[in-house]
């Protein structure tokens, strides 16, 4: 393990604890980036696009101040600690409404249910901790060592930050907001693994001896920083335990309703371009020939499936969204706007 020199602090703290003046350099581009990474986001997970998200992560900044907050724990230093917290906690506010304000002028049709950028943040499991985990210590580590920094951009992409803000955002704009809290835990779960993993990495470095050789201010560290650390993760444990239990029940249940619609589709002539389950809503989207295929059929045949409790979405690619709640055997046309 290397030694940290005066020069490494100095580096660190430079680098994560954004100046307090609006008009500093760090702070305008940390507001600055924010917001175009914001957009960047928000058009992405709209236009479904991989590639634009992607793009939104290597824009944004909150890498940042979630690694001061890691910071300033191991030092012990209040100020900059406090003002990393109200950053994360600003930013990501700052997020969730631009991609609101977004979505008032971008409403697609269906709520965004078929958006596969949005359906992979609404769903957070253990395994999304376990790669936030390993993530924040590849970033904490290349935070320590300057050799390593070209790996940051590795990093932006392999944390999601400002994306699961945005489908909050966006969601929250179409009321779906059970999804859009997934999606708030999915980041949640980030920058608690971030926090975590740095605390660690900077201790086992010794970053508190090397900061008081260079003369920088290191308060003790209670422990009550470190059990601040531990709740993090406590925090996140059990809505991502349930999380994995419902992805598990959803996989179930897409393999019971998929070959039951598909034999719907084929009486009427119709194909079955997709069968997908999201938090216990069995969503098909269909295609097939004039006259519109029933949709009350495929609601009765599922219910006598016992798949009664599951609402069920069907999308008719010409013709429309028909929507059949659980416990139902009716089903209604949605209307929608683009």
């Amino acid at each position: 393990m290397s030694t940290i020199t005066d020069a490494d602090i100095d580096r660190m703290t430079t680098a994560v604890f954004i100046e307090p003046e609006l008009r500093s350099r760090s702070s305008t581009r940390f507001w600055t980036l924010l917001v175009l990474a914001s957009v960047i986001a928000t058009a992405g997970v709209v236009a479904d696009s991989t590639a634009t998200v992607i793009g939104a992560m290597i824009v944004a900044p909150l890498m940042t101040p979630i690694l001061g907050v890691a910071v300033g724990l191991v030092l012990a230093n209040h100020r900059p600690l406090v003002r990393s917290v109200l950053l994360v906690v600003l930013g990501a506010l700052a997020v969730i409404v631009i991609a609101y304000l977004i979505g008032i002028v971008v409403h697609p049709p269906d709520d965004y249910a078929t958006n596969s950028q949005v359906a992979a943040r609404i769903s957070p499991r253990f395994i999304d901790l376990m790669a936030a985990l390993a993530t924040g210590l590849v970033g904490a580590f290349a935070l320590v060592r300057s050799d390593i920094s070209d790996t940051l951009p590795g990093v932006a992409i392999a944390i999601s930050l400002v994306p699961p803000l945005a489908v909050v955002g966006l969601l929250l704009q179409v009321q779906r907001y059970g999804d859009a809290m997934q999606a708030l835990l999915l980041f949640g779960t980030n920058v608690a693994a971030i926090i975590v993993t740095g605390t660690i990495v900077l201790l086992l470095y010794q970053v508190r001896d090397a900061a008081r050789r260079a003369g920088y201010p290191v308060a003790k560290m209670s422990g009550r920083a470190l059990a601040t650390v531990g709740i993090l993760v406590i925090a996140v444990l059990v809505p991502l335990a349930i999380g994995s239990l419902n992805v598990a029940r959803d996989q179930q249940l897409q393999a019971e309703a998929t070959p039951i619609a598909q034999d719907w589709a084929a009486r009427a002539g119709w194909q079955i371009a997709l069968v997908s389950v999201q938090n216990r809503t069995i969503s098909v989207t269909a295609l097939g020939p004039p006259p519109d295929i029933e949709p009350t059929t495929l609601r009765r045949e599922l219910n006598d499936a016992g798949l009664a409790g599951a609402d069920l979405v069907i999308r008719l690619v010409v013709g429309g969204t028909r929507v059949c709640p659980a416990h139902a055997a009716t089903c209604s046309s949605s209307v929608t706007t683009s």
